[in-house]
């Protein structure tokens, strides 16, 4: 596609005069954040969304917790490296988008704080969990380089939305970038919810996936719950055709210390 229809089908999908079929989209959400968006042609415009229950942070710092237990963090080094401790706030989300001549150039993503007063940026306020969803996955889907990888991180943190489909879609897109696509495929990893290690699996089987996206999957169902992902890289192990695919599922069953991975290897060495 080239530059010029590229960035012009990116407006109107923003704008929401493109509806592309996306679980999403699907649920009738209104456009107004987009609208108001599109508006901008060049500047900076922002707003706050509300988070799932289980994600914190400070700044760009972003921790979660998984089953009251594990905690991961993204953006910032472990507080034991510097002897303090930070404030977790329980949101909101803050979402800065960065436009020029009617494209997104840049997106940014914090968590709690409050923004600092300014006489150029454009403040939607507190836009809704579905209306922020849609906007963000617009933006993946539209949007060339670092701002659609960008947008991606933030889409799968916000409440109330189920989004593991939409990431399907943009790692079967291969009219996306490929790192957009491999994104998808990472924070789908992530994700609480238990179709997504199914989502994987099925991403894993596709032969008409490039492979890059295909050892993404593998590494994020390493990603996953135990009970979901040594299973499915045991059956990755056991069914694919793909020697390289194997291979890949094998290392990560080995980095898990899984008894039932551990099973699994005791029974292909006795094959030899």
């Amino acid at each position: 596609m080239k530059p010029a229809i590229r960035m012009a089908a990116g407006a109107l999908l923003l704008a929401g005069a493109l509806a592309p079929e996306t679980n999403m989209q699907a649920q009738g959400i209104a456009q107004d954040a987009a609208q108001r968006l599109a508006a901008v042609r060049s500047g900076t415009v922002r707003f706050t969304v509300t988070l799932r229950p289980e994600v914190c942070g400070s700044g760009q710092n972003v921790w979660r917790t998984r089953d009251g237990r594990q905690r991961t963090s993204w953006g910032g080094r472990d507080t034991r490296d510097v002897e303090y401790d930070v404030d977790c706030d329980a949101g909101p989300g803050r979402v800065v988008v960065e436009k020029d001549g009617g494209a997104v150039r840049d997106l940014r993503f914090y968590v709690g704080g409050r923004w600092r007063s300014s006489s150029t940026a454009t403040d939607l306020g507190q836009v809704s969990t579905r209306e922020a969803a849609s906007l963000l996955l617009a933006i993946a889907r539209a949007s060339d380089g670092k701002a659609a990888r960008d947008a991606i991180f933030p889409l799968t943190l916000i409440d109330s939305v189920e989004v593991w489909r939409d990431l399907m879609q943009l790692a079967r897109d291969d009219a996306r970038p490929r790192e957009v696509r491999r994104q998808s495929v990472f924070w789908l990893g992530q994700l609480a919810e238990t179709p997504a290690t199914a989502g994987l699996d099925e991403l894993v089987g596709e032969d008409a996936l490039d492979r890059d996206v295909r050892e993404q999957a593998i590494f994020a169902l390493s990603q996953r719950p135990r009970d979901e992902g040594v299973p499915a890289l045991v059956k990755v192990v056991k069914t694919s055709r793909d020697p390289e695919l194997r291979r890949k599922a094998l290392f990560w069953l080995g980095q898990s210390g899984d008894p039932r991975a551990l099973a699994l290897i005791e029974e292909l060495l006795a094959r030899r």
